[in-house]
């Protein structure tokens, strides 16, 4: 709100004008890049998976998803974690189902 070289009020004080903010590196925090988007798919075509991923990939094609759940997060410590990574890689059991 602009100032009114008042002293008192809800204005009160020195006119000046504002400064805007720069964005600071740690306000990115999180935000993948799209050359880290890039650089990991192409990691991921040609490594391809670990075994217990692909272990994960069988159990949820076997409809077992407790388990699954169970394994990775035993594998990746929390269950968020679990969730996250239960979440991709059922995306790619869907994409390949359709390539098919």
């Amino acid at each position: 709100m602009a100032r009114s070289n008042l002293r008192t009020g809800l204005n009160k004080g020195h006119p000046t004008t504002p400064i805007p903010k720069t964005v600071r590196p740690s306000h990115r925090k999180g935000v993948t890049s799209q050359r880290t988007k890039f650089v990991r798919s192409v990691v991921r075509e040609v490594v391809g998976f670990s075994p217990y991923e692909r272990r994960v990939m069988e159990l949820l094609r076997n409809s077992k998803d407790k388990k699954a759940r169970k394994f990775t997060k035993k594998r990746l410590g929390t269950l968020l974690r679990a969730k996250r990574k239960l979440e991709e890689l059922s995306t790619i059991i869907q994409e390949s189902r359709r390539a098919h």
